[in-house]
């Protein structure tokens, strides 16, 4: 008897690739969107965090804090963080308080006149501002708003 030499064919390599690579199409877009999700949840929460923050603060000092940036109601004028944003906070109110977003965008914060409401942002992945509506956003794009102690704008549900 002879002995049959053991090993693949070329068209059982073939199916064992196309296999891979399908299930390779259909992993990778949803590992690249985990990741998305995964920084908008970064950034409620370091919104969160920062909000708490600010929260304690006007408790304290019967205002909200300027953040070392001009005053503006936020519907008309934000203001972009920087290293010297929320000095007064730090370190009784927060350690260190965020300043950018889960993309490595600068956040915005917003405070009216008299300091007695505020508005925090993130532009999004693409960090260009956009128009706020009240709600859930479908789009990695779209701006996440949080004003006096809620959201008003926030991811929720597939995003594209």
């Amino acid at each position: 008897m002879k002995k049959r030499e053991s090993g693949f064919t070329l068209i059982e390599l073939l199916i064992v690739i196309a296999i891979i690579g399908i299930l390779a199409a259909i992993a990778i877009p949803n590992l690249l969107s985990a990741v998305q999700r995964g920084k908008q949840k970064r950034t409620m929460g370091d919104m969160r965090s920062l909000a708490t923050a600010i929260e304690a603060y006007a408790v304290d000092n019967n205002v909200y804090p300027t953040a070392s940036c001009a005053s503006g109601l936020w519907t008309t004028a934000d203001k972009t963080l920087n290293d010297s944003s929320f000095t007064a906070l730090t370190p009784t109110y927060i350690a260190q308080a965020p300043k950018k977003d889960g993309w490595g965008n600068a956040l915005h914060y917003g405070v009216s006149a008299p300091g007695d409401n505020y508005c925090l942002y993130s532009y999004g992945r693409d960090g260009a501002s956009a128009a706020v509506f009240c709600g859930t956003s479908t789009n990695f794009n779209d701006d996440i708003v949080y004003s006096n102690g809620t959201f008003l704008q926030w991811p929720e549900g597939t995003q594209q």
